[in-house]
């Protein structure tokens, strides 16, 4: 007879908690609710987050209280360049160091290029007939601007030829716990993103926030739709952390993207980062990153960069 491990036990008592309490919740949730609205609940940490929606899928409420906890997963064997966002979002960018970019993501088949939205409709033009995505950022740096300009703002960058969308949330909305304005707000570029095939990415500033307030964006931000959850802009005096990654890959299960961006420079702080939980990188480190990646299997000698990732 083959005997139970103790780590399998406490993984399937941890799965049957949360279903047994989460259908607690929507039955409780099914009492209250106006005709043609609906809500979903997620948890994870100890925290649980509830958005509800009407007919139309609009955020009507979010709200967030303690529960119980979920699993997550990490992923196995990556290919490095394939994970990859090479960027450059710094405010002096030249059309030609853009153009640089774009021919060393078509080089490296790097995942995507990230540039600030000024940019898109030349990277599209360049990296047309090729497998790197375009991708922009919504709302940059501060996340301070209204739900309905970041719609507008995603809609332009899609029209432009983005096809995938880093949006920073509301952080101040967060911190001050109006649920309901960061869920709409997450939610209003979802809309616009995905009626365009585009994924999207919640940069929720990981720097800025405590460990609850990062349990929550993440919730608030599988709820709305995302796609993926994003450490950081690079812009506010931090970047990704193993442990910030972790937690997020934690919170968010194994189903959803988590991408790891700031001072990610080297292939040794992506090996790290893939570990924790990461399936995207973002980084102006890139080409350093994949040479690097090479070098640990005996292909090529690392080379030396002073890029600072964002």
């Amino acid at each position: 007879m083959t005997l139970v491990k103790e780590e399998e036990v406490k993984h399937l008592v941890e799965i049957i908690t949360r279903e047994v309490l989460i259908a607690l919740q929507e039955q409780k949730q099914t009492e209250t609710l106006e005709e043609g609205e609906y809500c979903t609940e997620e948890c994870a940490e100890g925290i649980c987050v509830k958005t509800c929606f009407n007919r139309a899928g609009q955020v009507v409420d979010a709200g967030a209280s303690r529960l119980t906890s979920t699993l997550g997963g990490i992923p196995e064997d990556p290919n490095f360049a394939n994970m990859i966002d090479h960027t450059l979002l710094k405010p002096d960018a030249t059309e030609d160091q853009i153009a640089q970019l774009c021919y060393e993501a078509r080089k490296f088949s790097f995942a995507s290029v990230c540039v600030n939205p000024t940019h898109v409709k030349l990277c599209a033009d360049l990296l047309q007939d090729t497998k790197v995505k375009v991708c922009t950022v919504i709302g940059f740096p501060l996340g301070a601007t209204a739900p309905e300009v970041k719609a507008f703002e995603t809609q332009n960058a899609i029209q432009d030829g983005a096809t995938e969308i880093d949006m920073v949330i509301n952080i101040g909305a967060l911190k001050a716990e109006d649920y309901t304005l960061v869920a709409h707000d997450i939610r209003e570029v979802v809309r616009v993103g995905h009626a365009a095939n585009a994924l999207v990415k919640v940069i929720i500033e990981t720097a800025l926030l405590t460990e609850e307030e990062k349990v929550k964006a993440c919730l608030l931000s599988k709820e709305a739709g995302a796609d993926f959850v994003k450490t950081s802009t690079g812009f506010s005096g931090g970047g990704a952390t193993v442990e910030d990654i972790s937690l997020m890959r934690r919170v968010v299960g194994p189903g959803m993207g988590v991408k790891a961006s700031g001072g990610v420079s080297n292939f040794e702080d992506a090996q790290s980062m893939v570990k924790a939980g990461a399936t995207r990188l973002g980084a102006s480190a890139g080409v350093k990153i994949v040479k690097g990646s090479k070098s640990q299997n005996g292909l090529t000698p690392k080379v030396a960069s002073a890029d600072k990732a964002y």
